[in-house]
């Protein structure tokens, strides 16, 4: 049988990573084989993007330039290890897929809905998770968090307005889609992966 893929999104500081641990004991402990994928990155090419996107440059990155390089990392992503993953019957979990870009560069940057569908259609055609957990945490409590862990990337120097603006559209966007279950990340942790494991268990129960 074919493999799931599963993705967890959120803002910096949103205990992702926590949750991605959890989310692999849980799958490995109903008998699935699994893998965990990050974006951008995951491949060899897609962390040369990586750095690309995160580091601070003397020029102005444009933010059609920030989007096609954040597409492409996933495009390579999606051929080298995803889809292969999921056609030899294993689970993916990723740390982030397109909902991040969609957040991130169509409601942080305001980048328009027709540039990020053209985007979409030539790189994923038409492939999406089957499950997406969003961890829900409020923008200044999620960089607080994030500062705590070291310095801030390009992005994460955003500012504020950018990380609200970006809340806001994953928030409409997950209200949208019946396959993105939101998860409020402002409780304490034992609490958030109290609401993980439901939601993981019922969807693996699901045929």
């Amino acid at each position: 049988m074919r493999g799931k893929f599963i993705v967890v999104e959120g803002l910096e500081g949103a205990g992702k990573s926590s949750v991605i641990e959890l989310i692999v004991s849980l799958l490995q402990g109903a008998g699935h084989t699994c893998q965990t994928t990050r974006e951008p990155g995951g491949t060899p090419m897609a962390e040369a993007i990586r750095e690309c996107v995160k580091q601070p440059w003397e020029e102005t990155v444009a933010q059609e330039t920030e989007l096609m390089l954040m597409y492409a990392a996933r495009r390579q992503l999606m051929v080298n290890r995803i889809l292969p993953a999921l056609d030899a019957g294993q689970w993916v979990v990723g740390d982030r897929h397109e909902l991040s870009s969609l957040a991130y560069q169509g409601g942080g940057r305001q980048i328009d809905a027709d540039t990020m569908q053209t985007l979409s259609e030539i790189t994923l055609q038409g492939f999406r998770p089957d499950l997406t957990l969003y961890l829900d945490v409020d923008p200044a409590t999620g960089l607080a968090r994030a500062r705590g862990r070291g310095e801030l990337d390009r992005i994460e120097l955003s500012g504020l307005d950018f990380f609200t603006r970006t809340r806001e559209r994953y928030l409409a966007l997950a209200a949208a889609d019946d396959s993105i279950v939101t998860v409020d990340a402002m409780q304490p942790m034992a609490h958030v992966h109290e609401c993980i494991t439901h939601h993981l268990m019922a969807f693996i129960a699901c045929p």
